[in-house]
């Protein structure tokens, strides 16, 4: 790409172009380790004389990046004091369910989606996958020839996968793909997505998702399913098992319910004084998303379980296990795309597209490239696919002169689709390992929920896409 001419294309951004492809290739085919990739995007930008180094590892360094430090780090409390379990056999014990094996895996699946708009996707599903596991086991004994129980296993172990992905879009921390489109929306079109704006469109959103999951996957899988004493029992001695709530369960509920709270709040207030007052605007400028993050995540390590003791909620020993490699991809997403802009590769490619379709306003390229961002999600990591598709499709929207919110939008949400293979995301590769899901399944049903997402994502987004604002 570097020894390509391109006549028209000044010379930083023809650079960064050969950069651009040479990352894109690395992202898809994870030759190389993506958090990796990352960082070599920008050390050669460097290197080339693309930018100064303050300038390609400045976004390292975004208010972004600290958002999801502060959302990692109470995620993993709720790992460490093992909340995030007593709040899935909480429900799955519930007296509601009873023998009915339909209410069973509609409370599976919403618990699972429900815990996914605040943790990882990957890590959702490793928590319910041995949760599911030791369900089917029950239920499954003496039924290893019934067909009616082997559709009910593999449709368990599907949601279990597919349930995360699809909740993880109601938040803006809910998985990777929404924080890269937030913070690139910010950056490259200066349009500032609030917590409880996304909030106001993504949950609807994951609701309509996951009915359609239950309607047409969860319920015709369920009939002639009775759950048997032992299955519930089971589940029952999980909770059982861990005891009364403990003092770090109770202080990680209290550090997370303020982050919530601080999140919502000045969009409580734009709702009540309105997005122009006075008291919206500092309350934003002083508790930002970043802020409200990182004050939930440092409470941890002050507030005492035991101050005789000084054993305190949260060890920086264990608070150092969270991800720091996909960190480190969000800002070599931020650092390119910021790049790509400033370098005028952006424009150019948007003008490049723009001419050669013709016509395309608001609707043509929210349709293209939330199509785009679904089949990349299904080749590459859906965290690679919105780092390379939802800048372009910004770029795209600003050269043809229309709003980039509902292109960017329809790629964010497109690229957390995902579920037609075992290698499109790691929660898939998780329940293909159960031996329940032939790969058969998992693509004609993956295939069944793209279509489906896209649908849903184009027509939420040219419909209500506003109400993030």
């Amino acid at each position: 790409m570097l020894l390509l001419p391109m006549p028209g294309l000044p010379d930083a951004a023809h650079r960064l172009s050969a950069v651009l492809i040479l990352m894109i290739i690395f992202w898809m085919t994870e030759a190389i380790p993506l958090a990796a990739t990352a960082l070599l995007g920008p050390t050669l930008v460097v290197l080339l004389g693309i930018a100064p180094a303050r300038a390609a590892y400045g976004p390292f360094a975004d208010p972004i990046i600290f958002l999801f430090i502060g959302s990692f780090i109470l995620a993993e409390a709720m790992f460490v004091h093992r909340l995030d379990r007593r709040m899935a056999f909480s429900a799955l014990a519930s007296p509601w369910i009873g023998s009915s094996a339909w209410r069973l895996v509609l409370v599976y699946a919403g618990v699972s989606a429900g815990l996914s708009m605040w943790m990882s996707n990957t890590a959702t599903t490793a928590m319910f996958f041995p949760l599911g596991m030791a369900v089917l086991a029950e239920l499954g004994r003496g039924r290893n020839n019934d067909p009616a129980f082997q559709r009910f296993a593999m449709a368990m172990m599907l949601v279990t996968s597919f349930a995360a992905s699809i909740g993880g879009m109601a938040t803006p921390v809910g998985t990777p793909p929404n924080i890269i489109g937030k913070g690139l929306l910010l950056k490259n079109a200066g349009i500032d997505i609030s917590f409880a704006g996304w909030m106001a469109f993504g949950v609807p959103l994951v609701i309509v998702m996951m009915g359609a999951v239950a309607l047409w996957m969860l319920y015709p899988a369920s009939k002639g399913v009775v759950l048997g004493a032992a299955a519930t029992a089971g589940v029952r001695d999980q909770l059982k098992a861990l005891g009364p709530m403990t003092t770090g369960e109770r202080n990680v509920v209290m550090a997370f319910g303020l982050t919530v709270f601080l999140w919502t709040l000045p969009g409580m207030f734009a709702l009540v004084l309105g997005q122009s007052h006075a008291a919206t605007a500092r309350l934003s400028a002083l508790v930002p998303e970043s802020v409200a993050a990182i004050v939930g995540a440092l409470l941890l390590f002050v507030i005492p379980i035991s101050w005789r003791a000084r054993k305190f909620t949260l060890t920086w020993e264990e608070a150092s296990h969270i991800d720091w490699g996909i960190i480190l991809l969000f800002g070599g997403g931020l650092a390119m795309g910021g790049l790509a802009d400033s370098t005028g590769l952006a424009d150019a490619f948007g003008r490049w597209v723009v001419g050669h379709v013709p016509g395309a306003g608001t609707v043509g390229l929210t349709l293209v490239f939330t199509a785009v961002a679904i089949l990349m999600s299904e080749a590459a990591s859906n965290t690679a696919a919105a780092t390379v598709v939802v800048p372009t499709a910004i770029a795209v929207a600003v050269a043809a002169g229309v709003s980039p919110l509902e292109p960017a939008l329809g790629a964010t949400f497109g690229a957390s689709m995902g579920f037609m293979m075992p290698i499109s995301t790691p929660p898939n590769a998780i329940v293909y390992s159960s031996g329940y899901v032939p790969i058969s399944a998992m693509m004609r049903y993956g295939v069944v929920l793209d279509v489906i997402g896209y649908v849903v994502i184009v027509v939420g987004v040219l419909s209500f896409g506003w109400v993030v604002k």
